[in-house]
C-alpha cells in the first residue's frame, strides 16, 4: 500500500492513515524508519482493531532531512530509531512530540521549548549487551528479542566495545565453566575506568572466581581500572565472584562521584555537566529536597548552595554511593521511597523546603505523589523526566492546583533514539 507520513509519534515511528474506499481517512498506521512528509510503499506487519504497524518496502519520495545512517546495523538493531534523520531534524521531531504530548494532556506549553544538546555520537557511558552461546555479542533486534551481532556502535563510548570484544575473544577460546548471556558496561567521561558486570547461570564459587581472574588478565591494560563482577540472572542478582574495586569515581560538574555497580547515573557522558547545571545550579536557600536521588548527582551540587539538603533514595545499589558522595556536605541521605518520605513530611511543623528536585523513573510520579507535592507546596520545583507521557500526566495534576510552568527544556540525552529527557521548572502560583 502507498502511504504518506504525517507526523512523528513517541516511540520512533511516523503516523500515516490508510485511505478508505470512499476516500475518507481510515485506520492509523505506525511506520518506523520514516520521516514526516515522505511517501512510501509499505506492508502491514501487525494489524490491530484500531491501528496497524507497517514496514517500509520502498521510499517513493524522501524527506530533505533524510541522511545515510552511519551504522551498518541500523534498522535491524533495536537500539537506534533516528539515524536516518539529520541531527537538527531529530531535535525538531522531539520538540514536536514533546509539545503535542503536553498539549494533549491539557498542559499549557510555553511559547518556546528550549533545547540542550551535545555531540550526538560516542556519548553513551553505559551499554547492555547480549551474548550468544558461542560468545559473540550484540543488541536485541528491532521489534524482536533476537540478538543482532554487532561490530560497531557509534553512539557508545569506544572503550566499551573494545572491552566487549576482549570478553568475546576470551569466550571464543572455550570451553568455559561459566556461560555468559549478558553484560553491562559503564565508563567514566575519559574512558579510563570501567565497571563490567557479566550475567550468567549459577556457577560454583571456586570455578567462577578462577574464571573471572583469568578473564581480568585478558582485558585491555590501557584502561587504568576495570572492576569485574559475575552475577546470576535473578531479579535481585547475587554476586558470584568479583575482582577489582567495587566502584569507580566519575567526575562531573567538578565533583568526584562514587558510582557502584548497578547504580543509576545519567547515560550521556558529554551532556552530564550542562544537564546538572540546568537542573540544580544557580539556586540557593535554606532547604532543598532531592527526590529519587540516585548517587546524589543533583544533591551534591545543591549542597554547595543550600544550608540543608535531603536526598531520598530507595535503591540499594545507589544508597552506599549516595551516602559517600554527601560526606562533608550539608546533605544527608534518607533510605526510603519518595512517596513514603512525602507522607511523613506532609504536615511538618518546621518550614518546608525552598526547592524540590524530582527525577523519577519512566513511570513518573503518579497521583498520590503529585497530591502530596501540591499539599507541601514548595516555592520551586524542578521536574526531570525521561518519559513525556507520564510527565504530561503529572504536570497536569501539578499545574491544575498549585503550580505554573516557568520553563521547559528538551535535553537530548539520547541522540539517534526516540528517547528524550525534559527538565521543567515550576513555581508555586
Amino acid at each position: 500500500m502507498k502511504l504518506t507520513l504525517e507526523k512523528p509519534v513517541y516511540g520512533g515511528d511516523c503516523l500515516a492513515h490508510i485511505s478508505g474506499p470512499d476516500g475518507r481517512t481510515g485506520k492509523a498506521v505506525f511506520v518506523p524508519l520514516t520521516l514526516p512528509g515522505e511517501t512510501v510503499t509499505a506492508h502491514i506487519a501487525e494489524d490491530k482493531r484500531s491501528f496497524a504497524k507497517a514496514e517500509v518496502d520502498e521510499i517513493l519520495a524522501a524527506s530533505l532531512e533524510r541522511v545515510a545512517p552511519p551504522c551498518r546495523h541500523f534498522g535491524v538493531c533495536g537500539g537506534c530509531s533516528y539515524q536516518h534523520a539529520a541531527y537538527p531534524a531529530q531535535i525538531a521531531l522531539k520538540r514536536q512530540i514533546l509539545a503535542e504530548t503536553l498539549e494533549r494532556a491539557g498542559v499549557a506549553v510555553p511559547a518556546e521549548i528550549e533545547t540542550l544538546e551535545a555531540e550526538p555520537w560516542g556519548y553513551r557511558n553505559r551499554i547492555r549487551l547480549a551474548f550468544t552461546p558461542e560468545g559473540r555479542f550484540g543488541y536485541r533486534g528491532r521489534r524482536s528479542h533476537s540478538i543482532v551481532e554487532i561490530e560497531e556502535c557509534p553512539i557508545a563510548a569506544p572503550v566499551l566495545l573494545r572491552i566487549a570484544q576482549k570478553v568475546s575473544d576470551f569466550l571464543d577460546e572455550g570451553p568455559h565453566p561459566v556461560a555468559i548471556y549478558e553484560a553491562e558496561l559503564f565508563t567514566d567521561l575519559d574512558e579510563t575506568k570501567v565497571l563490567l558486570t557479566l550475567f550468567c547461570e549459577t556457577s560454583p564459587a571456586s570455578e567462577a572466581e578462577a574464571w573471572l581472574t583469568a578473564l581480568a588478565a585478558a582485558l585491555p591494560q590501557e584502561v587504568a581500572g576495570i572492576r569485574l563482577q559475575l552475577a546470576d540472572g535473578s531479579l535481585s542478582p547475587q554476586i558470584l565472584a568479583a575482582t577489582g574495586d567495587r566502584s569507580i569515581v566519575y567526575t562531573a560538574v567538578e565533583f568526584p562521584y562514587r558510582v557502584d555497580h548497578g547504580a543509576f547515573f545519567q547515560v550521556n557522558r558529554l551532556l552530564v555537566d550542562a544537564f546538572v547545571a540546568l537542573a540544580a545550579s544557580d539556586r540557593s536557600g535554606e532547604t532543598a529536597w532531592d527526590m529519587f536521588a540516585g548517587v546524589g548527582l543533583f544533591a551534591r551540587v545543591l549542597a554547595a548552595n543550600f544550608a540543608q539538603v535531603v536526598a531520598v533514595e530507595s535503591a540499594p545499589a545507589s544508597l552506599a554511593a549516595l551516602e559517600h558522595n554527601l560526606l562533608g556536605t550539608t546533605g544527608r541521605a534518607v533510605a526510603t521511597t519518595t512517596v513514603d518520605f512525602l507522607r511523613r513530611n506532609r504536615q511538618q511543623r518546621e518550614p518546608g523546603p525552598d526547592l524540590i528536585v524530582l527525577d523519577p523513573p519512566r513511570a513518573g510520579l503518579g497521583d498520590e505523589t503529585t497530591s502530596l507535592l501540591n499539599a507541601i507546596g514548595a516555592p520551586e520545583m524542578v521536574y526531570v523526566s525521561c518519559d513525556p507521557v507520564t510527565l504530561a500526566r503529572d504536570l497536569r495534576a501539578l499545574t491544575q492546583e498549585r503550580y505554573k510552568i516557568e520553563k521547559v527544556t528538551l535535553v537530548d540525552m539520547f541522540p539517534q533514539t526516540f528517547h528524550l529527557e525534559t527538565v521543567v521548572h515550576l513555581r508555586r502560583s
